[in-house]
């Protein structure tokens, strides 16, 4: 199974609605992906946090549809 870039966006997208978000498919295989999001949400917490609260808004598709997602997380 897969997940394509606008799927992976749109979760983002509606647990950060804020969100400035670049996702790149690292393999060309809708599985490897890279991510920066950028949001007001990540303010005050630390890198572990910001990306536990990116694993929550994928709500489970990660070890499933995702394979792999490299995370760079920053706030607004």
């Amino acid at each position: 199974m897969s997940l394509k870039i606008e799927e992976l966006k749109d979760l983002i997208k509606k647990a950060f609605p804020d969100a400035e978000i670049s996702i790149q498919d690292l393999a060309g295989d809708e599985n490897h992906y890279s991510a920066t999001i950028k949001s007001k949400i990540f303010t005050g917490k630390t890198k572990v946090e910001q990306h536990k609260l990116v694993y929550k808004a994928l709500g489970g598709k990660m070890g499933n549809e995702l394979h792999a997602l490299a995370l760079n997380t920053i706030e607004k």
